[in-house]
């Protein structure tokens, strides 16, 4: 298991609440909250929050039934509960620790994910405050992974390899699966491989629903000749693997569907060549891009060339048209270009790659041919 320094993060946290002239980011469970802590959670109706102040110690505002949980998950040593059978006193216990910290009208950063219920709370709490969004200070904590990162991301990387290339030696064997079996097949080899979940459902599209770039599965059976793209990736320490490839499991694929993969092949390539620090996410997205416009497929690649990866599955940097945004060493990102040709199938490439000193080098590494 990767250790992750979670003093750090919370220092660093604080030191940006003070470069943007904030005084609180306030947490609600969310990657951000896993970030800062190592506690996940889903978001629930009961309000629990992190309060990590500029000046001072963090604060964990949790049920009751949440204190020894909060204790032995994270290193916040200030845990104030408030009873399940008054829920109406969490926010009381908000507004006394901002009243410590003379902080009623001072400038509050709210987690981006945080429920609208909770937000309107804060307003009526807090009438003078300023609001913002924490992703204003934690956006940039998180785009570029530390060394521990790095390898979690690498071990979930390598596992998910395993994965796609056990699935590619099924070979013939796929025909007369349905795409629900594959799928489950891919999530039962993962676990099996050493990871805690799925990164997302799995992608299983075979045939015209190829050509769908969000299908996940269905009760459709693979036949021969069909493309089938499946997209897929494994955890390991809360960080995310994502790949995408597209194979022909036995017969002969349909009219055009070479050039297509020749053409989004090249694409991939051309555009994880232009990964590189001080390049612009829109310079990748156009190196790609202009692969496939040549080639007479643009108006069948409709969406962006890649995003980042860490905690979550789409993240910053998004390797889009119109995004100026430099390329940093340590950010992850996918390149995953794509030709979709409604009813017949569709071709996605996707790998993932870390930005270096000098270029990039993926993550993934396995076949990208569409030949078992």
């Amino acid at each position: 298991m990767v250790q992750f320094d979670f003093t750090r993060r919370t220092r660093d946290c604080q030191s940006a609440l003070v470069d943007v002239g904030a005084d609180a980011a306030i947490v609600s469970p969310s990657p951000d909250m896993e970030y800062l802590t190592g506690f996940t959670d889903e978001p629930d109706r009961r309000l629990l929050f992190l309060v990590v102040l500029a000046t001072g110690e963090s604060v964990f505002i949790v049920p009751e039934m949440y204190r020894e949980q909060i204790a032995d998950a994270t290193e916040v040593e200030d845990v104030r509960t408030w009873p399940w059978r008054s829920p109406e006193t969490a926010m009381d216990l908000v507004e006394a620790l901002l009243s410590e910290h003379d902080l009623r009208d001072g400038t509050l950063l709210l987690e981006d994910r945080m429920w609208a219920t909770f937000v309107g709370q804060f307003h009526a709490y807090f009438p003078d405050a300023t609001f913002g969004l924490a992703s204003d200070v934690l956006e940039d904590l998180r785009i570029r992974k530390t060394d521990e990162e790095l390898r979690a991301l690498e071990e979930a990387g390598s596992l998910s390899d395993e994965v796609a290339e056990e699935i590619r030696g099924l070979g013939a064997d796929v025909v007369g699966m349905t795409e629900r079996e594959l799928a489950f097949e891919i999530k039962t080899r993962l676990r099996d491989h050493g990871s805690t979940g799925v990164a997302f459902e799995p992608m299983v599209g075979a045939g015209p629903n190829s050509a769908k770039p969000h299908h996940r599965h269905s009760d459709r059976v693979i036949r021969e000749g069909d493309p089938v793209m499946m997209d897929f990736g494994g955890i390991v320490d809360g960080y995310l693997g994502d790949q995408t490839r597209t194979l022909v499991f036995g017969g002969e694929p349909p009219a055009e569907f070479e050039d297509v993969h020749e053409t989004v092949l090249e694409a991939h390539e051309r555009g994880v060549d232009a990964v590189a620090p001080r390049v612009t996410a829109e310079t990748v997205d156009e190196a790609a891009r202009e692969v496939i416009e040549a080639a007479g497929y643009g108006d069948a690649y409709y969406h962006r060339t890649g995003h980042g990866v860490g905690l979550e599955l789409h993240e910053p940097p998004f390797l889009k048209p119109n995004n100026d945004r430099e390329l940093e060493p340590g950010m992850v990102c996918s390149v995953e270009p794509g030709v979709y040709l409604a009813g017949r199938f569709g071709v996605r490439i996707e790998d993932l790659v870390v930005v270096t000193e000098s270029g990039c080098e993926r993550i993934n590494d396995t076949p990208r041919t569409w030949e078992p």
